[in-house]
Formats: C-alpha cells, sequence, structure tokens
C-alpha cells in the first residue's frame, strides 16, 4: 500500500462523519468479518466519539484529532506524530475539508472494537477554490480501543 493511502487510512478515525444515509460505494463483497457484534451502546459511543473526531477534522484541529489517535498508533512506519505532521500539510493545502462516511459493520475482536466503514474526503484547494478527493475507501476496517475510558486509534485491522 502506498505510503499515502497508508496515511489517509491512519487518519480514518479523525475523519469520521456518521450519516445514516446511503453508502458512498457499494460495499465489497467479503467473507463474515471476525469477532462479535457490538451492543447498541457501544456503538452510539463509537458513533459520538467519531462524530466528534470528524468535528475537529474539518474545523482544522491538530490537537482535537489527534485526542482521538493512541499514543500506540502504528499503521508500518506511521505513527501518531507523523500523523501530526500530515494533518499539518492537509490543513495547510486545502482551506476547506469535508468528511462523509457510512459505517458498515463494527465488532469486537479481544477487547478492541473493529469499524469497518466506506467513505470520502474532500477539500477545496487553498487559492484555487477547486473540490477535490482527497481520500475514498470501501469497506475498510479500522481498530479503536478504550484507552482512559475513551475510544481512540490504534491502526487498521488486517
Amino acid at each position: 500500500m502506498p505510503r499515502s493511502r497508508r496515511f489517509a487510512r491512519g487518519v480514518w478515525l479523525a475523519l469520521l462523519i456518521l450519516t445514516s444515509g446511503t453508502p458512498l460505494h457499494p460495499a465489497r463483497a467479503q467473507g463474515p468479518a471476525p469477532g462479535a457484534p457490538v451492543p447498541e451502546s457501544t456503538r452510539r459511543e463509537l458513533q459520538q466519539a467519531l462524530a466528534a473526531a470528524t468535528d475537529r477534522f474539518q474545523a482544522m484541529d491538530t490537537a482535537g484529532v489527534l485526542a482521538h489517535v493512541s499514543d500506540r498508533y502504528r499503521n508500518g512506519p506511521i505513527t501518531k506524530a507523523s500523523i501530526r505532521e500530515q494533518l499539518l500539510a492537509l490543513f495547510a493545502l486545502y482551506d476547506t475539508l469535508r468528511a462523509r462516511v457510512r459505517v458498515e459493520d463494527i465488532r469486537m475482536v479481544d477487547g478492541a472494537a473493529w469499524v469497518y466503514s466506506t467513505g470520502e474526503v474532500s477539500g477545496r484547494l487553498r487559492g484555487v477554490g477547486v473540490w477535490t478527493t482527497v481520500l475514498s475507501w470501501e469497506r475498510e476496517p479500522e481498530v479503536a480501543r478504550r484507552e482512559r475510558n475513551v475510544w481512540r486509534l490504534l491502526g487498521p485491522g488486517p
């Protein structure tokens, strides 16, 4: 996976905005997801955390976004520190960013939430005013875990 794609998946949690609408892309046919379905209360907690992270992303608040990423985050060579640098670059390049995401499924595996989503992030290029697609994905898994009673992103699912 190219480095830019790995980074983009790495900030997935921070980019989520939950909608009840139709998925942006049809979900890819895959085998059954591992783990067990989450209770409705856990689903609501994760949706609230994801909505808060998205609000901070769209407000271009680097510290606010990173509050939703674990200090233990790993995606190959990508760490929380490199996500910070990439966010600063995105916020310098775009004057407005929007995220649209549909959560397809959430499963619990060994105490971690595996969140499968489909979505798109778009941005308006600073000084040019042209909207472009920054990132899109289909049914990609990301793993979140409670840390000090807060859901934080740990990295991608397998």
